[in-house]
Formats: C-alpha cells, sequence, structure tokens
C-alpha cells in the first residue's frame, strides 16, 4: 500500500491527498512536520534530504517534491483525463502546475507568512504590500484565462492543473487582505467545490 509522510494541515500534503480522492487509489498516512515527528531526524532525511513534507513512498520507490507526486499517482491509478497521455494536452496542464509552483507560490509567500503565520521574519510592511499586489495581480492572470478558456484551467475538462490551482485559491481567499473581485475566479471555486477532495481537502478552513 501506498504511504504519504505528512502532516494533514500542510498545502502540499493536501494537495496530494485530493489527487488520492480523485484517483482512488489505496493509502496509509503517516504525520510528520511541524507539531508533528520532526522532518530533520535521520529516518525522514534518508527519504528526503530537504527534510520537507510530502513523501510518498511505493514499495521501495520513494518521491518527494508535491507536483512530482501528484503526476506519478495520476500515472499509476491509469488517469489520463487528470494527466492527460497526448504530449501537447500534457503539456498544458503541466503549464499552470508549473506556474503554481513557482510564479504563484513566490508572490504571496511573504505576504501569507506576515498576514498568517504572523512571523516575525516577515514584518516589514512594504515588503507585505508588494507580495499582496503581486498575489492579487497572479490571481489576475488566472481570472483572465478562466473568462476565455475555461471552465477549467485547462478547458472543458477537470484536471490534475485544477487540484494544485485550487489549494492556492483557497489560500489566496483565506489570507485577510483586500482582493480584487475576480468574477471568473469565483465561479471557478465554486465548480470545485463541486469535487468531494476539494471539500475536504482543499476549501476545508485550513489556509
Amino acid at each position: 500500500m501506498l504511504k504519504l509522510l505528512g502532516k494533514p494541515t500542510s498545502i502540499n500534503v493536501r494537495k496530494v491527498l485530493w489527487t488520492l480522492a480523485e484517483t482512488g487509489l489505496a493509502y496509509e498516512r503517516e504525520d510528520w512536520g511541524d507539531g508533528y515527528r520532526p522532518t530533520n531526524v535521520p529516518e525522514f532525511l534518508a527519504l528526503n534530504p530537504n527534510a520537507m513534507v510530502p513523501v510518498l513512498v511505493d514499495g521501495d520507490f520513494v518521491l518527494w517534491e508535491s507536483n512530482s507526486i501528484c503526476r506519478y499517482l495520476c500515472g499509476k491509478a491509469g488517469r489520463h483525463d487528470l494527466l492527460p497521455a497526448e504530449p501537447q494536452e500534457r503539456a498544458s496542464v503541466e503549464q499552470w502546475m508549473d506556474w503554481q509552483a513557482t510564479d504563484l507560490n513566490s508572490s504571496w509567500r511573504y505576504a501569507f507568512m506576515a498576514l498568517v503565520r504572523n512571523s516575525p521574519a516577515f514584518a516589514d510592511p512594504a515588503q507585505v504590500a508588494a507580495s499582496a499586489a503581486a498575489w492579487n495581480r497572479n490571481i489576475g492572470i488566472l481570472d483572465r484565462h478562466l473568462a476565455v478558456g475555461g471552465p477549467f484551467a485547462t478547458g472543458a475538462n477537470f484536471t490534475l492543473a485544477d487540484v494544485v490551482l485550487g489549494l492556492s485559491l483557497n489560500r489566496w481567499l483565506m489570507t485577510p487582505m483586500e482582493r480584487p473581485d475576480f468574477r471568473a475566479v469565483a465561479a471557478y471555486v465554486e465548480r470545485l467545490l463541486e469535487r468531494p477532495g476539494y471539500r475536504e481537502f482543499g476549501c476545508n478552513g485550513v489556509a
């Protein structure tokens, strides 16, 4: 059976949990991370030298990086509806997954750590404002795309891109800051809420 290492409040662990819900693969989970078993111990570092969750263990195979884990799970389950086999369709899904992991995540980090985590290392008001503005600009990119290319990230069908974007949108909506009224994004979130996996692991009251 698959084993997932990571705490249930981690946004990246929840991304994998939603993917597991969509694929129907059987798994067990162990609590690792802040507030649970520490990840800087030799036992965990042997699995992921970055000391970060999630980690997936499938027999002798060990995988880290949440988006890579999600891709692997779709392949293991043969879910080409979530991650297409056709090169161009797959590239469209992975484009939005990579954008979420790079451009989008980079923009929200300072504002989120200041406004939600209340970290003293992220207390510069100017940098908080700049991060929030960049975050909103990126969500605006997604909003404009959905308005003409929706209803989902790559068009008519729900894919793995929507899993990773859905977690990020939940974080954006739960962070106490000013947000533009992005109507296409709002409608998109309502569509995601129709999926049990998003209600349980994405939009579940945890940022």
